[in-house]
């Protein structure tokens, strides 16, 4: 609540960018386009707060979905503070960006911004405004992807905390990184279209961290039905959905490669979500609505490093192959001892590391000229691969540390009991899933909790 005060406070004395447009620089096609995209990814946040919520037990849909819901009024603010600076500020090493650039949005209005190395930030025809808020987006749903792993057990105080560490910490400097026009992965050639290395490697590596760390459910909690399979295949259609404006509005233009993006998109969401019903019978088991949900993001996570850069036909390819890679991941997993509720590092995370691979093996010569350096970039795709999974899992589990000896991270035996929904919220989610019994219970050791 302090530092809410603080920044509000500080909200009155920041300065005001002009959002008056030189239109002699500005295309209005691109503009419209670029709003309707961020309209759309900002849609995805909601969207995986339904495909969460309906995957858990009827004693959690409402904390799951808030979890997801939370971000966007978390990140939107620190973004505005300094977020945007850490990520496209002036490059500070190749790592990270001059946190004062931007700060509290100054500078960030209606015009192009050039940086001090004299390159473009964002897109040449577009006011850094709108590109701040496309990429916004983006930050909003990476933390948001992350809560599937350690849903029906994690306290919300806490979440929120890490949720601030890995965006400041991650989130940032990978953005920086991959993005930036001086960012160092840039710099060696590695492409990362729409997010395959910012949002879902990273995303996934850090609910990896967060299933090790917080432990397994109680088996009554993890062996309970989910509460609405119809809300799973309400939030991946709007996931569905949403991704056009994720992919296609990355050209940051209204143009062919935009219109490639939206044709990869759709094309692999849906090769996607047939592999993975098929590979399903394949093991025997019946085609089913929650498979073809999950089956379809999958393919939009594999497309999304790559999808303005390879053929449509590459496009089939690259999901269909990862999609097998992470129906296997899924499958592993829970015949492990490691309990990611929701599987999101065998989805989001397989999906992104993967996507990013192929994203070196398909990348056309009109981004790399000559084999030998063809390879070379192959190379660098593979080692920025390798030090976004080392480098998140080691801050995410220090970050899950260093919070839980302030705040505990996982909730009471009671609570998980009783649901975050009542223990956490004390809201209900429907009729009366939670017992009259398990109230009492969870009502008297907080009883009991206060009174020592």
């Amino acid at each position: 609540m302090t530092a809410m005060v603080i920044i509000a406070i500080a909200g009155i004395f920041a300065p005001e960018p002009s959002f008056d447009c030189d239109f002699s620089k500005i295309d209005a096609a691109d503009v419209a386009w670029l709003i309707t995209a961020t309209i759309f990814v900002l849609m995805m946040t909601p969207g995986l707060s339904f495909f969460y919520g309906g995957m858990v037990g009827a004693k959690n849909v409402i904390s799951t979905m808030l979890q997801s819901f939370i971000a966007m009024g978390i990140i939107s603010v620190l973004w505005v503070v300094f977020g945007f600076s850490l990520c496209f500020g002036d490059d500070i090493g190749g790592v990270i960006g001059d946190p004062t650039t931007f700060l509290m949005f100054n500078n960030v209005g209606g015009e192009v911004y050039t940086t001090p190395t004299g390159k473009i930030l964002g897109g040449a025809t577009i006011p850094l405004a709108l590109f701040a808020l496309f990429q916004m987006k983006f930050a909003i749903i990476t933390p948001s992807l992350i809560t599937g792993s350690f849903a029906e057990r994690v306290r919300f105080s806490g979440y929120m905390f890490f949720m601030i560490f890995f965006f400041v910490v991650i989130y940032c400097p990978l953005a920086h990184m991959t993005w930036h026009p001086d960012g160092l992965f840039l710099k060696w050639g590695v492409v990362d279209f729409a997010g395959g290395i910012v949002v879902h490697a990273s995303s996934g590596v850090a609910a990896l961290a967060g299933a090790i760390f917080l432990g397994r459910r109680k088996a009554s909690t993890r062996n309970s039905e989910p509460a609405n399979i119809p809300f799973v295949l309400l939030g991946a259609a709007l996931l569905w959905l949403g991704w056009f404006g994720f992919n296609a509005g990355s050209s940051l233009h209204a143009d062919g490669t935009a219109v490639k993006a939206f044709l990869n998109t759709n094309t692999a969401s849906a090769t996607a979500m047939m592999t993975w019903i098929f590979f399903d019978c394949l093991r025997g088991r019946k085609p089913s609505a929650m498979g073809a949900a999950v089956g379809c993001v999958v393919g939009l996570v594999a497309i999304t490093p790559s999808a303005g850069y390879v053929t449509v036909g590459e496009s089939i390819f690259i999901s269909f192959v990862i999609t097998i890679i992470c129906n296997s991941a899924v499958y592993w997993r829970s015949q492990s001892r490691i309990d990611d509720a929701l599987d999101v590092f065998p989805t989001h995370g397989t999906g992104g590391i993967f996507g990013t691979v192929l994203t070196g093996i398909f990348i056309h010569e009109g981004l790399v000229s000559g084999t030998t350096e063809g390879f070379i970039v192959f190379l660098y795709h593979l080692l920025a691969v390798v030090m976004v999974i080392v480098y998140t899992f080691v801050m995410s589990y220090l970050g899950y540390w260093l919070i839980d000896l302030c705040i505990p991270m996982r909730v009471s035996e009671y609570s998980e009991r009783v649901g975050l929904d009542y223990s956490q919220h004390d809201e209900h989610y429907g009729l009366a899933h939670v017992g009259e019994r398990e109230i009492a219970e969870y009502e008297q050791h907080i009883e009991r909790k206060n009174s020592k």
